[in-house]
């Protein structure tokens, strides 16, 4: 340490960011601070770091396997804007580069702003993202520190950031017959345009604001829509709506349960645009159906739709599977977390978790779990236990 000083995919459409930020993607044998992902969270964490004192790229390292900058945005459809997606927070220190999301070009796909502002942060705080780099696995190394496994090689950390986000694991639920269905089924990261639906009627499933988008750009373009979700549907201006979403987040986290959706806690926002198309008919959903069947889904009370294609905007999932080895889950399923830090493993730390998610804190949370970070690593390592 010095002295005083999203995961992804590669080759989705609109990736076009390319440069690493850095040397390159090779990799040292070991560093202080190793940060899993690159999205808000990652970055935000890293520039906090880099403020109180480590050196990018020796005492702190990044690792992104997206191909370019953006996190996860950089895999969004191409219509989406910056006015119609969830509201995305300016980075810390990104007022000093003259960038702000508030005044950023809303005609321009919301992919490529926030790729393209990413990038130029990464460049202007010299932040050496690694990338693309795989993280596949992370062990205890016997010494109360990490190994992590990646496609480009072992690198040892004393000090552990995860931060790869959801987009890589989308959830869909179980129905029976949903196998059997011809026509199309996607989940939300596999969404390009509304033209892959021209003429089709289209069922979209899940109650958030990627559903909505979808169903407000299908108009006029699908012959037919219809909305399915699990919960009723509330359109609210509330202003202490994220207040609840991060309590209940948090309630999830430090108990170890499966995390709640961000809407079930802020509701879906009352926008005039939202408010016309409830109006119109668009906007209304039906509770969820039964059963899918091959050529469209049954209704509870036993009436058929016809659909050609199904769209599961059903949320997503922490990405955690490269972290399995460290048997972080709890009988209830989720895994326990109290202000960002594992409480199986408090050199673990989840930044963009739970109340953290980046659509309700995770830049709030940068400088809370860079503070923690420091203060561990000052911290005396103690011996590992003897085996048996």
């Amino acid at each position: 340490m010095a002295d005083g000083k999203g995961r992804g995919g590669p080759g989705a459409p609109g990736a076009k960011h390319g440069r690493t930020g850095g040397p390159g993607t090779a990799l040292p044998g070991s560093a202080d601070v190793v940060v899993v992902g690159a999205g808000q969270a990652g970055l935000s964490v890293a520039w906090h770091l880099r403020r109180l004192g480590l050196t990018p790229g020796s005492d702190l390292v990044v690792l992104d396997r997206g191909p370019g900058a953006g996190g996860a945005w950089q895999f969004r459809w191409e219509s989406l804007r910056l006015d119609t997606a969830h509201k995305v927070d300016d980075l810390p220190g990104m007022g000093e580069l003259g960038l702000s999301f508030a005044t950023a070009d809303r005609t321009r796909a919301a992919r490529e702003v926030v790729a393209d502002y990413y990038e130029r942060y990464e460049q202007a705080f010299a932040l050496d993202v690694r990338r693309p780099v795989e993280v596949t696995g992370v062990h205890e190394d016997g010494r109360g520190g990490f190994l992590l496994t990646t496609d480009r090689g072992d690198i040892g950390a004393r000090v552990l950031v995860n931060a790869s986000g959801t987009w890589a694991r989308p959830f869909r639920p179980y129905f029976a017959g949903a196998a059997e269905f011809r026509g199309t089924q996607i989940t939300t990261p596999g969404y390009r345009s509304a033209e892959d639906f021209r003429g089709k009627r289209v069922l979209v499933v899940g109650g958030g604001t990627s559903a909505v988008g979808f169903l407000r750009e299908l108009e006029g373009v699908a012959a037919a829509t219809v909305w399915a979700t699990r919960r009723p549907v509330e359109f609210t201006g509330d202003p202490d709506a994220g207040v609840t979403a991060v309590r209940m987040a948090d309630e999830a986290a430090r108990a170890g349960r499966p995390l709640p959706s961000i809407v079930s806690g802020t509701g879906l926002p009352a926008t005039p645009e939202n408010l016309a198309a409830a109006e119109r008919g668009l906007l209304v959903a039906r509770p969820m159906f039964s059963s899918v069947e091959p050529d469209g889904v049954r209704w509870a009370d036993g009436t058929f739709a016809p659909v050609d294609a199904i769209i599961w905007a059903t949320g997503f999932r922490a990405e955690l599977t490269h972290l399995a080895p460290l048997r972080l889950r709890e009988p209830g399923g989720g895994v326990r977390v109290e202000q960002g830090r594992s409480v199986r493993n408090p050199r673990l730390f989840l930044a963009g978790f739970g109340p953290q998610a980046s659509t309700i804190g995770a830049n709030r949370a940068g400088r809370a779990v860079a503070r923690q970070v420091v203060a561990e690593l000052r911290a005396p390592v103690a011996d590992p236990a003897p085996v048996g």
